[in-house]
């Protein structure tokens, strides 16, 4: 069984240790949580596949979908079902380690599911082209 502590390093790898973004401490735009909210509902459903397919084009030029879906799935099923999940903290930043600058809001959320009662999930959205926030990283721990 892949451990939490390989898919979070799977997942620093992605954006280049966004836990320790330095953040700009801006004002974080409304539209940002729920787009993290949303996609952090599709994975709670166990629709690793789509989480893939609803992320920022940084995101999926990263990881392939296959990959995702089977590296997520490894590490996501094992903690059963979502049993709460509340915001910790909200920062917004312009340049993240390993990544295109751009408008980022990175969310920490203390999160508990049914087989593990406490864990800290870091989700990055970010305003693509086209106006909408996506998830441009996530880490569990």
């Amino acid at each position: 069984m892949t451990s939490i502590r390989t898919l979070a390093t799977l997942f620093v790898l992605l954006l280049g240790s966004l836990a320790l973004a330095s953040c700009t401490g801006g004002a974080v735009p409304p539209e940002a949580r729920p787009a993290a909210e949303a996609w952090l509902g599709i994975v709670d459903a166990g629709r690793y596949a789509d989480s893939w397919t609803e992320a920022a084009a940084y995101f999926r030029g990263a990881v392939d979908s296959k990959s995702w879906e089977r590296q997520l799935g490894a590490v996501r099923s094992p903690l059963g079902k979502l049993q709460s999940r509340a915001v910790k903290s909200a920062k917004a930043a312009t340049s993240l380690p390993g990544a295109p600058d751009g408008e980022y809001v990175v969310f920490q959320f203390d999160t508990s599911f049914e087989r593990k009662g406490t864990a800290v999930e870091t989700v990055t959205v970010s305003k693509e082209t086209d106006g909408a926030w996506r998830v441009s990283g996530y880490y569990i721990k």
